[in-house]
């Protein structure tokens, strides 16, 4: 064995220890880890409520524990004063001075019972330099209440630790703002703030000098519901206002509740929003706090994507936030959050439609559209909504069952409002309006449901029980295409009424046959999913995206095809009318061909003429 190269291999494969440039690294987390300066007011916050619950852990304080924000707009500062546990030098250069180590965390390791307790980090003192071109730190510990400690720092990343005057046993710290943040010494300014992200902590926060009543008074509405002794009008009236404090856009119809006394773990509160929606709207909007701080308030996938119409706010424990708290990790606390959040809403609005009827009126009227569609994400809502969704129709809004026409449903699958509307308005029935959102799945699902037959007009099965075929001989059936179909295939057939001449009906199969096979496809469908659905339009043969079906009950079209094999000159003439009927009724004036509709009304002109002439 070679020594020497044994030796070098062992030099070469050494462990080395990993540089860290400090200043970059608090550069980056200082100013870069948060996406808002004002997060730091809530880390700052969040501190002193730890430092309160750490001192009745360990000391078995009882007083009143307490948190002042103070803005300065004089000296442009904002203090933050706690009577929490305080800090000792160790504990200033251990902790405080120290870039992730946390004193919360430690008692968390260390298997203390924390679960209140919010910090994980060690990371959010340095958000005050985000804010401030110096800190000051005063503190005085419950452990050594005769001495104080006094921590100054302009960068955090070199900073000074002297004795000082002994405080009452806690922690004061002052932030003195960078220039482009003085505006926040303004309590008009601070209270809305902590007010938002401070809500639901225990510890009372005061803001301002003669700040009077704590900005956190009130206890979130699920939390009354524990302590007991309100009226249910009064709980319902004080959820309202809760949530009103959290919705931006959107009055609160109606709220319901999450979580219940027993799983404290997850609680909150949702709310249907009072603003006309549909199928397209996304207004979900959720705050979440964890351990009473709020961390997200833009947490809108924690609710089902079907619930467009939905606010909340939830309080939780388990979840586990990002480095910067700002946001959730995705992983199984948050999965399981977000199933009880929608079984949750999917109760809530079960128990709004059997005791809130009012209310439920009001969410049927505003969201009709969007509950459509939420029919179809689950069947517990399909049952609760079927009776009660209206379906746009030729004849408006109507509720389902008013759709049944002698056992049968009938649904167009084009927007075209043409020959289609037509039939069926001379028929005398309604047609449910199958290109509006979630009209069809969930007409097919109804009826499937209620055994009632669905007529889907442009499909094959569709048209075969509208339109009975009739055979007519090849030259005939040439005559008539020549002279009145346009990229269309003609098709002669019986159908109601007998007073309508023809109709053009879009043929659905082979116009998704055309969009699935078309190179624009590509770009806009995943290509797993454009495999699945060529499969399936492989299988269509190709057609005319468009029927032209002629009435052969109609009298007209009975008295055309006899003239046919005689070719009077009156066939010609009827033809040219029937195809300029055609063009007008059917909507072809569009861009790509306003010459239909100019050789069709001088068809029209041409065959008044002659038959004036005669």
């Amino acid at each position: 064995m070679d020594m020497h190269n044994s030796s070098a291999t062992n030099d070469y494969a050494r462990i080395h220890r990993a540089g860290v440039d400090l200043k970059g690294l608090m550069s980056v987390l200082g100013k870069h880890l948060y996406s808002t300066p004002i997060v730091a007011l809530r880390e700052l916050v969040q501190n002193a409520h730890d430092s309160i619950l750490r001192r009745r852990l360990e000391d078995g304080w009882r007083g009143e524990g307490q948190i002042k924000v103070n803005g300065d707009t004089q000296s442009n500062t904002i203090s933050i004063i706690d009577t929490g546990a305080g800090m000792t030098e160790h504990e200033i250069h251990a902790y405080l001075a120290t870039v992730g180590v946390g004193y919360t965390r430690g008692l968390r390791d260390a298997g203390e019972d924390a679960g209140a307790l919010i910090g994980m980090f060690g990371l959010g003192f340095l958000s005050a330099f985000v804010l401030a071109k110096r800190v000051i730190v005063r503190s005085t510990s419950y452990q050594q209440p005769n001495l104080g400690f006094c921590y100054q720092s302009s960068n955090a990343e070199q900073y000074s630790v002297e004795p000082c005057e002994a405080r009452p046993v806690g922690t004061h710290v002052i932030l003195e703002l960078h220039e482009q943040h003085c505006a926040l010494a303004e309590a008009a300014l601070l209270r809305p703030i902590l007010k938002r992200y401070c809500a639901l902590l225990d510890v009372p926060i005061h803001v301002g000098v003669d700040s009077g009543e704590p900005i956190n008074r009130e206890s979130p509405p699920w939390r009354l519901t524990a302590a007991g002794g309100l009226h249910p009008l009064q709980l319902h009236k004080r959820q309202l206002a809760f949530a009103s404090q959290f919705e931006p856009t959107f009055e609160p119809i109606c709220c319901m509740r999450v979580g219940s006394h027993e799983q404290p773990d997850l609680q909150g509160l949702l709310w249907v929003q009072d603003g006309v929606t549909y199928g397209s709207n996304d207004n979900r909007n959720l705050s979440v706090f964890l351990r009473g701080m709020l961390l997200d308030d833009n947490a809108r996938d924690l609710l089902p994507p079907w619930a467009g119409f939905i606010g909340g706010v939830i309080e939780a424990r388990h979840l586990t936030p990002t480095a910067s708290r700002e946001a959730l990790q995705r992983d199984q606390h948050y999965d399981s959050a977000r199933g009880a959040i929608g079984e949750a809403l999917i109760a809530g609005l079960v128990g709004l439609a059997e005791h809130q009827p009012q209310a439920w009126r009001r969410v049927l009227l505003r969201h009709n559209e969007s509950l459509l569609g939420a029919t179809l994400c689950d069947q517990r809502l399909f049952d609760l909504l079927k009776d009660s969704l209206r379906i746009p129709t030729s004849q408006g809004d109507l509720l389902a069952r008013s759709l049944v026409v002698e056992g049968a449903v009938h649904v167009l699958l084009d927007s075209n409002d043409g020959f289609e509307t037509m039939l069926f308005h001379a028929l005398g029935f309604p047609v449910a309006q199958g290109n509006r959102y979630a009209v069809l799945p969930f007409l097919r699902l109804w009826c499937e449901v209620q055994g009632v037959q669905l007529v889907e007009l442009g499909s094959d099965s569709g048209n075969r029980q509208l339109f009975t075929p009739v055979s007519l001989p090849a030259s005939q059936l040439d005559w008539l295409s020549t002279r009145l179909a346009v990229n269309e295939e003609l098709v002669v057939a019986r159908f109601a009424p007998e007073a309508l001449p023809l109709v053009v009906v879009g043929n659905h199969e082979a116009q998704l046959k055309a969009r699935l096979e078309s190179d624009e496809a590509d770009r806009h469908i995943a290509s797993a999913a454009l495999h699945l659905a060529r499969q399936y339009t492989h299988q269509i043969e190709a057609q005319a995206a468009h029927r032209l079906y002629l009435n052969f009950a109609n009298p007209a079209i009975q008295a055309l095809i006899h003239a046919i094999d005689g070719n009077p000159p009156g066939a010609w003439d009827a033809a040219r009318l029937l195809k300029a009927f055609k063009v007008i009724i059917a909507g072809q004036a569009t861009a790509q061909n306003t010459s239909l509709l100019t050789e069709a009304l001088e068809g029209l002109a041409q065959s008044m003429q002659v038959l004036l002439a005669r």
